[in-house]
């Protein structure tokens, strides 16, 4: 879901609305929302466990013991070996039965033997193993399967486990004939599906090398016999080969394809079922478009098994029909498209079917979900269906009217939070989510424009209620073409909070929250004149407080999406209104309406001085009052509050309560708090906030807050893992758990740990950034438990918070040494920590999945870099560059796949403003590539250059114009540093590079234009004769983007400053190779420039120094252009300090007074004529002063 639950905060809003502004979460690190997942059970531990106690007789007594434990040891374990290897199989079956020992040390001696089975004599402990397959005991022949499997294998485990290469050629193939003849012999299924799994796993590894001719003609012959049972044990192998060796099958596809073709038309339906199963691995797994089109006239059987189940009542086999469908849809969509129309047809009249049960119409819905979800695969394939998409889009909110009016809904306990929401009710939304994401604004928005006012004219309240729900569930996906109907949406909602029926205000109120979050800013710039007085009436509710609760939590999300402008004409009444909630309110409103007063502090800002003294004593009385069990979340949220507010008032207004606040955290920070109370998180945050607040007066607080802080950064994630296909119970409603499949794995996460590792790795690095030099007494800590989390891949949250961290690390442990802080030491010390985290930033995002990601660790590398860059040895830079270069490679891969997806026969526009989305993130990706090359070129100078050899032939293709803009502006930036850093050293790229320079000075986008004329400018400055040549060629191309039409619109500003300051230089370096008389004059018309106020003074800088040396071109024959040079020199003078520094407006002021003194009366009063009649009087307030 897309909108989940920060660490410790209730979600009022149904994983839609954000119940607490980002700030709440953290000042300076907005905290990612999570997701909610399935808890997966504790997982059968597969380490080998002790013996059990018939074998209990063979270890020795302690009398035994008296001379040398060791060799008695020694001896035990070759006895128990003999007996584990012998003939005997009980002594195995016993080792076996006690491999899930909860008892560590059985657990452990029990491994140490069976590893000691493994290098003694692979041989015997195999074909043992395999003996078992034969026991009458079906549990140990599961755990036999399942060991073959794991040890035989190479697919499993590492190498070192892979035994099959380590035995003889006769025991290899009494192995593969007793587990054939286990295969054809077993009658229980779930054993036969675990041996099925050896069998497909030890053939995928022996197979490529012709080990086991005999496997693929038996398969083939059982699968065309008449035995059900080997049908699909065959067919079963067959579907797991598939995914192994594709590549090996392509000769036997004709025979394959017969083989399914007879078994999805035979009579049994757990055949069909097998044979889908493996028609859609195949079809998945082929590589060749032409490969898979083999298999097409197979589709109308594939759906044939699942509608021959249906009209069998056969839901159960229909629902796994079903599943495999989705994958077929998810993994590939494309080889349902010639038949589409058919197969989606089929999914939504089982999705209407009403007779059928409540998970086989899910299913079939998930079907066309999916498809619509399989944007990189079959892009727009489903927006081409709009009648289907209609029809869904009914069936969804069909779900949607399955909501019951239960009385505990209106007793506004949070137990009851999802009171009345049936299952039909929570797969609705999700799914009109997903729906309106996936096939976006453009197809989702006119459906239900067409459906929705039927809806709200209905008389029935569910009606209205769908309505509304379906209004905020589409709001992410369809943001864009809601923004252009705002007015009527938003009419639709606020009509609504006068609704007769509770449940539908309550709606409506979740729509407007909804919407504020996805349509904000805009939908608070444009009505928070409608908005905010519409929820400042529904917190009025008292009849109905839940519908209060939700207001303020709306409120909240509103307001965060405000200015101090916007929102300080409400503050008296919203703010009164909350303190009456506090005071008056049931637990759940009182809650509701704290998050929304520190959501109003936090947007606010000094704007809420005003009302600090009549809030704070209800927020400390709440947090030093609400010491229940029932009250902890109650407490928690005011200590929220009371942190916002501190930080939106100041340190000065706060001072007075500060101790008295921090004396109580204080005290819960050192009281004994429950696993599960939310204290806990919101403490975490709550002291760095405040340590914002008061700044440097926090650190005698630090030593309380920083061991707790580093416990909860350095919790270990928890895992549990189970077999894919495992019987274990699985407990779908915890929300705590996070459940993933990986290959034949089963993960669950526990969220609730890694929320709180992210919150706490977030805090170390609000604190590194606010205490500076302060920090330093945990720079070590804090590095040691932060480095190893730049690759911590179970949450991307703690990632990003380590990879912010690195830097400020660097910086405060720069500023201690600088300031005399560090405790004695000195710049070794920061050589050793840049030592220690740079490598390991690189490292790490050669490793990173998520291009957001890597994205922040360049930023991160460049700021490290910044503050340590020269003590880096020629090593790290190198594997800096060499990282880079894998970052531009792999981008253009990434790019180059979009590109290929945009030849897809079903790409429409709509898919293509995706595309363009996603790669937007790989600008932002470059931007930081190029901003890290030139803090190493501006680091290292004429020493880089060896390493910007090599870089060339990466920059150069990004000249190209089927680049991105982004791309050339980026390289351009990238030779510009070289040639003003590099200066003499640069010289030789000049021919290379001014080409594409020149040429970009006129390109279509100013981003790129300004950076080129810049360039220009540089290298007229430090290019000398290697320039000459190109004098004119230059002048031309800056001449055309200083008489563009709109040179100085906004968006050309920039390019038209560089460019001017480009001439300034052409003047001042190459006068000898231009006709000054006409160049000089025209570059003094141009000024002053105002745009780019860091070249505005660096060229007004030129202008005064060529008046000081009195130049003839510029001051022109009998004084001619002096009147245009005072103008300018008023200009920047009335500009204050934005276009000269302070030492340049000094010498123009000198100027002027000097031309006052020393030009005739005639000539200065006709240039004093000229001047405006502001500048005037501005120029004597200045010359007078």
């Amino acid at each position: 879901m897309k909108q989940g639950v920060s660490p410790a905060i209730y979600n009022p809003f149904h994983d839609k609305i954000n119940p607490t502004p980002s700030s709440l979460l953290c000042y300076c690190c907005r905290q990612h929302q999570k997701q909610h997942f399935t808890k997966t059970p504790k997982p059968l531990s597969f380490s080998l466990s002790l013996l059990s106690s018939d074998s209990e007789s063979e270890f020795p007594t302690d009398s035994s013991m008296a001379t040398d434990p060791t060799q008695q040891q020694q001896q035990q374990q070759q006895q128990q070996l003999a007996l584990i290897l012998g003939p005997d199989p009980t002594h195995l079956e016993s080792l076996i039965s006690n491999l899930t020992s909860s008892t560590n040390d059985q657990r452990a001696y029990a491994e140490s033997l069976f590893n000691l089975s493994k290098q003694t004599n692979p041989d015997s402990l195999c074909l043992n193993l395999a003996t078992l397959l034969r026991s009458p005991n079906p549990e140990t022949r599961t755990m036999s399967a399942i060991f073959l499997r794991r040890h035989l294998t190479r697919h499993h485990q590492d190498n070192s486990s892979f035994l099959y290469p380590l035995l003889s050629p006769s025991t290899r193939s009494n192995l593969k004939s007793l587990l054939l003849s286990s295969l054809h012999n077993e009658p229980i299924k779930s054993v036969t599906k675990k041996l099925c799994d050896t069998v497909s796993e030890l053939a995928a590894s022996i197979l490529p090398d012709n080990d086991w001719p005999e496997l693929l003609p038996l398969l083939f012959q059982y699968v065309t016999s008449e035995d059900n049972r080997l049908q699909e044990n065959s067919l079963f192998i067959l579907a797991q080969l598939a995914h192994y060796l594709s590549e090996t099958l392509i000769p036997h596809l004709s025979t394959l394809h017969t083989v399914f073709l007879r078994c999805l038309t035979g009579p049994s339906s757990d055949v069909r079922i097998a044979a889908l199963a493996a028609s859609v691995n195949f079809v998945e797994c082929l590589s060749s478009p032409s490969d898979r089109d083999r298999f097409q006239d197979l589709l109308p059987l594939m759906m044939r098994t699942l509608t021959q189940a249906l009209n069998s009542g056969q839901e159960a086999t229909a629902q796994e029909a079903l599943e495999l469908l989705i994958e077929l849809a998810a993994t590939e969509p494309r080889f349902l498209r010639r038949q589409i129309v058919d197969v989606v047809g089929a999914m939504l009249q089982i999705a209407e079917a009403e007779s059928l049960e409540e998970g086989t119409r899910h299913l079939a819905i998930e079907f066309v979900v999916t498809l619509a979800e399989a944007r990189e695969r079959a892009p727009g394939m489903m927006r081409k269906l709009p009648q289907f998409v209609k029809r869904l889009f009914g069936v969804l909110m069909n779900l949607l009217l399955d909501v019951e009016d239960d009385p505990a809904w209106y007793s506004a306990e949070v137990e009851a939070e999802d009171a009345g929401e049936t299952s039909n009710y929570v797969f609705g939304e999700e799914c009109l989510d997903r729906l309106s994401i996936a096939l976006g604004g453009n197809t989702i928005v006119p459906v239900a424009s067409e459906v929705l006012p039927t809806y709200m004219a209905a008389p029935e309240w569910q009606k209205h209620h769908a309505a509304l729900i379906v209004l905020a569930q589409i709001a992410e996906g369809s943001s864009k073409v809601m923004l252009k109907n705002l007015e009527q949406v938003l009419s639709m909602i606020l009509n609504s909070f006068h609704d007769a029926h509770p449940r539908v205000r309550w709606a409506a109120i979740n729509a407007i929250g909804q919407l504020s979050t996805d349509l904000g800013p805009d939908l608070q710039n444009k009505y928070h004149h409608l908005v905010l007085p519409a929820l400042a009436g529904a917190v009025d509710d008292f009849q109905n407080p839940r519908v209060q609760a939700h207001a303020a939590s709306a409120m909240l999300n509103f307001t965060e999406n405000c200015t101090p402008d916007i929102l300080t004409p409400y503050l008296d009444g919203l703010v009164s209104k909350l303190l009456v909630l506090l005071q008056n309110g049931k637990q759940m409103v009182q809650e509701a309406a704290l998050t929304a007063l520190a959501s109003i502090a936090d947007s606010s800002q000094e704007q809420f001085q005003k009302y600090y003294d009549a809030v704070i004593p209800f927020l400390k009385a709440i947090l030093m009052n609400a010491n229940d069990k029932s009250n902890r979340m109650l407490r928690a949220k005011a200590m929220e509050c009371i942190s916002l507010v501190g930080m939106a008032v100041g340190k000065e207004k706060f001072r007075d309560d500060a101790k008295q606040v921090m004396d109580v955290l204080m005290s819960l920070h050192q009281s004994q708090l429950e696993s599960d109370d939310p204290t806990a998180s919101y403490m975490l945050q709550a002291w760095a906030r405040l340590c914002k607040c008061l700044g440097q007066d926090f650190l005698p607080y630090m030593g309380f807050v920083m061991p707790r802080l580093l416990q909860s950064a350095q919790l270990k994630p928890d895992v549990t893992i189970t077999s894919a296909d495992s019987d274990a119970e699985i407990d779908e409603d915890d929300d705590s758990i996070e459940t993933i499949t990986l290959g034949d794995k089963r993960i669950g996460i526990k969220t609730s740990v890694l929320e709180e590792k992210a919150t706490a790795c977030n805090m170390l690095c609000c604190y590194a950034d606010e205490l500076k030099e302060g920090f330093f007494p945990w720079i070590d800590q804090v590095a040691f438990t932060l480095v190893p989390l730049l690759k911590f891949y179970f949450h991307e949250e703690v990632r990003k918070a380590a990879v912010s961290a690195m830097p400020e690390l660097l910086a405060s442990a720069k500023l201690a040494v600088e300031k005399g802080k560090s405790q004695g030491r000195d710049d070794s010390y920061i050589k050793q920590l840049s030592d220690y985290i740079i490598p390991n930033l690189v490292e790490a995002l050669h490793k990173e999945p998520e291009v957001e990601i890597c994205a922040s660790m360049l930023d991160a590398l460049n700021e490290c870099i910044q503050v340590s860059g020269p003590l880096l040895d020629e090593k790290q830079v190198r594997s800096i560059v060499d990282e880079i270069k894998q970052v531009i490679t792999a981008s253009s891969s990434r790019k180059h796949e979009r590109a290929e997806r945009a030849k897809e026969e079903d790409f429409d526009a709509d898919e293509r403003e995706l595309l363009k989305e996603e790669n937007e993130q790989e600008e932002e990706l470059f931007d930081q590539v190029g901003d890290c090359l030139g803090t190493l070129i501006k680091t290292f100078r004429a020493s880089f250059l060896p390493f910007f050899d090599e870089l060339s032939s990466y920059l150069t293709p990004m000249f190209g114009k089927d680049k991105t803009s982004e791309e050339r502006r980026i390289a351009i930036c990238v030779f510009d540093d070289v040639a003003e850093h590099c200066r003499e050293a640069a010289l030789k790229y000049y021919d290379s590079y001014l080409p594409f320079l020149l040429e970009a000075c006129n390109d279509e986008y100013p981003d790129v234009r300004q950076a080129a004329v810049y360039g220009v400018g540089v290298c007229a400055e430090f290019g000398g004769s290697v320039f000459k040549p190109l004098v004119g060629e230059a002048l031309s191309r800056l001449d055309a983007v200083i008489r563009h039409p709109n040179a100085l619109d906004s968006g050309n500003v920039m390019a038209y400053d560089n460019a001017v300051s480009a001439l300034g230089k052409i003047c001042q370096f190459h006068r000898d190779s231009i006709n000054a008389t006409q160049v000089v004059p025209a570059w003094l018309g141009c000024l002053p420039i105002k745009g780019d106020l860091i070249e505005a003074k660096v060229v007004h800088d030129q202008l005064c120094s060529m008046v000081e040396r009195s130049d003839r071109e510029l001051i022109g024959t009998n004084n001619q252009y002096l009147p245009k040079i005072v103008a300018v020199f008023a200009e920047i003078l009335c500009a204050g300090n934005d276009l000269a520094t302070e030492q340049t407006a000094s010498r123009m002021i000198n100027l002027l007074r000097q031309l006052q003194q020393t030009l005739p009366p005639s000539t200065l009063a006709s240039t004093w004529s000229s001047l405006q009649p502001q500048q005037q009087l501005a120029l004597q307030s200045i010359l007078s002063s």
